[in-house]
């Protein structure tokens, strides 16, 4: 009785219903694209009806939505914000982050999610683009102030503006990825991010630099051992 009561309070958990369809949806939308996702195309995966989807999503915009805010931005935090933050050298930081970036086939013939639905939804849903600007905002913004950490540091060269190298940075990535996409090929994206950490290396702070921001390195990570 009691194994039967937990499978029926699971099978009614709305949360856990709720994510299985947001699950199912991004899978399709990042196979198909949002227009070319169709609630008969998503519903199979699920085991779900329809009544269900509407429960949680008022319309398919609703549930596109709530894939950018949901499953895009943390993305984007996981594989770029919060390792952003790590203690060590900017730019040491951001090339294991680019490193990190998957290379799988499986991945590159995909393509990156925040990307696609740029390309595809942008011009024609203003909501769809105001969520999508916000995450590149936040990505930019997080890669400019670890730069300006760097300069502060002595370890990022004092002539690079962050603001930009950030904006060219995520450009770079985000051109790599479609490059791949297109080519369906890993070998361009695995050079893409050759050329990305070759980058990246040339904004490092002559060495001689670095002496004079060493104190203001090690305060920065006392500060951020006393947070935690």
């Amino acid at each position: 009785m009691l194994v039967a009561h937990e499978r029926k309070r699971r099978v009614r958990d709305p949360e856990r219903t709720r994510e299985r369809l947001l699950q199912a949806a991004y899978r399709e939308v990042l196979r198909t694209g949002f227009q070319g996702a169709g609630i008969d195309t998503i519903l199979p995966a699920t085991n779900l009806t329809k009544g269900a989807l509407y429960y949680h999503f008022a319309s398919k915009e609703a549930l596109g939505y709530a894939i950018v805010d949901e499953i895009i931005a943390k993305l984007v935090h996981d594989r770029w914000l919060r390792p952003l933050l790590s203690d060590g050298q900017p730019i040491d930081i951001l090339i294991g982050i680019v490193r990190r970036i998957p290379a799988r086939t499986q991945d590159v013939r995909a393509g990156c999610p925040l990307l696609n639905l740029s390309q595809e939804m942008s011009p024609l849903d203003e909501q769809f683009r105001k969520r999508l600007e916000k995450i590149f905002h936040d990505w930019q913004e997080g890669v400019a102030a670890l730069l300006r950490r760097g300069q502060s540091e002595g370890t990022v060269r004092r002539d690079l503006n962050p603001d930009e190298a950030a904006s060219f940075l995520v450009a770079t990535v985000e051109g790599y990825a479609t490059l791949a996409k297109n080519a369906q090929d890993a070998k361009v994206w695995k050079a893409g991010i050759r050329n990305i950490v070759g980058w990246l290396k040339s904004l490092r702070a002559p060495r001689q630099s670095w002496r004079g921001g060493g104190r203001m390195l090690k305060k920065h990570v006392l500060r951020q051992r006393r947070r935690l």
